[in-house]
């Protein structure tokens, strides 16, 4: 066994987790199971609550709940269509049985049906809805009552009476149903590693360690629900993400395990080693990660920060695992990594200056300028489907044809216009003295709008304080013209009509609250979006000892989201390709997507940039020769990464085949997109391309600033760690 030299913080933590392996193994696994215990017997409370903050829309939503306390909890729209008319005697009674089944059902404070409120039938006389009012909103309801409500609902169906339901509640239950992503991603992960490692145990330790990283996730996420607001789909978004870096970080630990063994080391050695070197730019990687997903807390917004909390918690779970869990696993199988091996082990493996990825990298520097400037354009090309970006909350109508919501939807956009599902709600203040016959100015005013389908009458609470006005636009809920005709009430017909009254009008409901949300989004992007730039910048800077590295890697990194963004609009807004991946529906994209996809994104790509670079920066420090460096550093990467990145693609990837929801679908297929271009064009030949033309220029750095900068090195070299060993002889 080898004596430290100077053993390092993550060297000691290697040792430890190595020789009290046991322990380790067994600690992880007590965690997951308490973990998943105490999410168990407490639950969740996911919920899609995607406004928050001071907005006219929030302020609405509290003035209704506090003026109209019986109405404060979310309601749900049970939709029934009829062969024959609902005028007809047995529809009629099968209606009111339903009403009445409805009723006095736990959480559920009223119900209105059609015969209380014959707006609630369609003209056609084919559909019409019951209104549900539950007695909290969705976030605090229990999820046995909400399925109880969809239960009783869907037992009064029979042929020729088809019962939907949708809204909110019903949300809470329908995407909480699980896709089949996960299973898919790590099954075309599990076929990698077997190709890039050639053994079953092998391939079988970045897996466990994360999954067990995720599981855990997955617990404690159901526990930061009750404090924090996590979307439902939360956990799915959390085990893309923590699935993809935590099979790659493994990966690259097992990989340089193994390189120790094959160069002499024992194993205790080699896992040390593994960790002080690889450890390294793992663990940098993992906080380049965190420190990107961190900027989304500067949103403000309830919802994106339980997303970011979930995501955050599954890189450091499965970054910890790797630290921990994995040297411990590797101490329990030594030399055994590379049994089981799926085909014969050839002798003479090709290493260096001896691999297609060396020549290859010659080639391009050979032509520097014709690649960079090809490959530029390609990106360029792929990225212009970004400038016609619109940005607005989806509806129910790009949900998948499986789902009631979308049913639902569908039943009540052919029986009374689109407008219904995303009906306006208009909260009214009415202080002492105020000018109460504003009210049905307001009223009226409304039914002149052009965009406007139909007007409730006020509605006003006992103390005659406060009303409400609800209004169905003609257009979809996500449509753009409906977030124009919001804006016009806001800025034009309520101020003119209420001038002078004494009242206070909020504009509120979801799609209001959209329109909100999306202002909030873009007014904070540019600041969430430089603070995240300038921070990797000067990490780069202080690791890479240079100034035209961090810059080189930060617009190649905006280079490649800006590719993948193009993607995404193309496919989910334009509908190229779309009905391939399951998209029925052409839509805007949500407005926190963009943010939160480049805070992922600039992270992971950072994670390839550090591993490449790092051995780069190694070769020039050991030859002076930029080219050589270049061309030698992706060589003795290109497989290791080109694995890790395949990997990813694939995991993420499985979320556009493998899952219904469309915001997943979008995450995965713009986070794949960008780690291939990563992989491929930015990797293979922008890299070598502009590293070529900068020559020596690549590495520097003025002096002043090279003295107040503080020193980091991420990829320690083995000799100044260890005491090496003569080779072990060739068996």
């Amino acid at each position: 066994m080898l004596k430290p030299r100077s053993e390092t913080r993550l060297g000691r933590l290697a040792r430890f987790s190595y020789t009290r392996r046991r322990l380790v193994l067994v600690l992880w696994i007590v965690g997951l199971i308490v973990v998943s215990v105490l999410s168990v017997k407490v639950g969740n409370q996911y919920a899609n609550k995607f406004t928050s903050g001071n907005t006219e829309s929030a302020r609405a939503q509290h003035l209704l709940s506090t003026r109209f306390p019986a109405a404060a909890g979310d309601s749900a729209d049970v939709v029934v269509h009829t062969t024959a008319p609902l005028s007809d005697p047995a529809n009629q009674a099968d209606v009111a049985k339903l009403v009445a089944s409805l009723t006095g059902l736990p959480h559920v404070s009223s119900v209105v049906g059609p015969a209380q409120n014959p707006a609630q039938i369609s003209p056609n006389g084919h559909t019409a809805y019951a209104v549900v009012q539950f007695d909290a909103i969705s976030s605090n309801l229990p999820l046995d009552s909400i399925k109880t409500a969809i239960n009783t609902a869907n037992a009064a169906a029979h042929p020729g009476f088809e019962v939907e339901e949708g809204g909110p509640p019903i949300d809470l239950v329908d995407f909480a149903v699980p896709g089949k992503s996960e299973g898919i991603g790590v099954g075309a992960a599990i076929i990698i590693l077997l190709v890039a490692f050639g053994s079953v145990v092998a391939m079988g330790l970045p897996i466990i360690v994360a999954l067990l990283g995720v599981g855990i996730d997955f617990g404690l996420l159901a526990l930061v629900s009750h404090r924090l607001s996590v979307p439902t789909f939360g956990p799915e978004l959390a085990a893309m993400i923590g699935i993809g870096v935590g099979i790659d970080y493994a990966l690259f630990i097992v990989t340089r395990y193994r390189q120790g063994l094959h160069d002499g080391l024992d194993p205790e050695s080699a896992v040390v080693l593994s960790l002080t070197t690889s450890g390294r730019a793992v663990l940098f990687a993992g906080c380049t990660v965190v420190i990107s997903l961190l900027g989304l807390m500067l949103m403000g917004t309830a919802f994106v920060v339980g997303l970011a909390v979930g995501a955050i918690l599954a890189v450091l779970l499965v970054l910890a695992g790797t630290m921990t869990l994995l040297p411990a696993l590797l101490g329990f199988f030594g030399h055994g990594i590379d049994k089981l091996r799926l085909f014969r082990q050839t002798k003479g493996h090709k290493a260096g200056r001896q691999t297609v990825a060396y020549r290859y990298s010659r080639e391009i520097q050979r032509h520097p300028w014709f690649f960079g400037v090809v490959s530029l354009a390609v990106l360029v090309v792929l990225a212009l489907p970004l400038f016609s970006m619109r940005q607005a909350l989806t509806d129910d109508s790009n949900a998948p044809t499986t789902l009631t919501t979308r049913r639902a939807y569908d039943l009540l956009a052919a029986g009374f216009g689109p407008g219904s599902n995303g009906p306006l709600v208009v909260a009214i203040d009415i202080p002492a003295g105020a000018n109460v016959a504003a009210v049905d100015a307001l009223y009226n005013a409304f039914l002149a709008e052009p965009d406007v389908a139909h007007v409730v009458p006020p509605r006003y609470n006992a103390q005659h304080n406060a009303a409400s006005v609800i209004i169905l636009p003609k257009s979809a809920p996500e449509a753009a013209q409906t977030y124009s005709m919001v804006k016009d009430l806001r800025a034009n017909v309520i101020p003119k009509v209420v001038r002078g009254s004494g009242l206070q009008v909020y504009v509120g409901g979801e799609e209001a609250g959209g329109i909100d949300f999306s202002t909030q989004m873009s007014s904070r992007l540019p600041i969430i979006i430089g603070l995240v730039v300038a921070l990797s910048f000067l990490l780069l800077m202080v690791v890479f000892r240079s100034v035209a590295v961090p810059i080189k890697a930060a617009i190649m990194n905006m280079l490649s989201i800006g590719a993948a963004y193009g993607v995404v609009v193309a496919v989910f807004q334009w509908g190229w390709l779309g009905g391939l991946i399951g998209i029925g529906k052409v839509g805007p994209i949500d407005p926190w997507v963009p943010l939160f996809l480049f805070t992922i994104l600039f992270g992971l790509s950072m994670d390839y940039e550090v591993f490449l670079l790092s051995r780069i920066r190694e070769e020039w420090l050991k030859t002076g020769d930029s080219g050589e460096a270049v061309a030698d550093g992706l060589a003795f990467t290109a497989r290791v990464i080109t694995a890790a990145a395949a990997i990813m693609v694939c995991v993420f990837g499985s979320f556009v085949i493998g899952d219904p929801l469309r915001v997943l679908k979008l995450f995965g297929l713009g986070l794949a997109t960008a780690v291939f271009i990563d992989a491929t064009l930015v990797r293979m030949v922008l890299v070598p391309a502009t590293m070529e033309l900068l020559g020596r220029a690549n590495w520097w750095l003025p002096r002043w600033l090279d003295r107040i900068l503080p020193h980091l090195d991420i990829e320690g070299g083995p000799e100044e760690l260890l005491e090496q060993p003569e080779p072990a002889a060739a068996p």
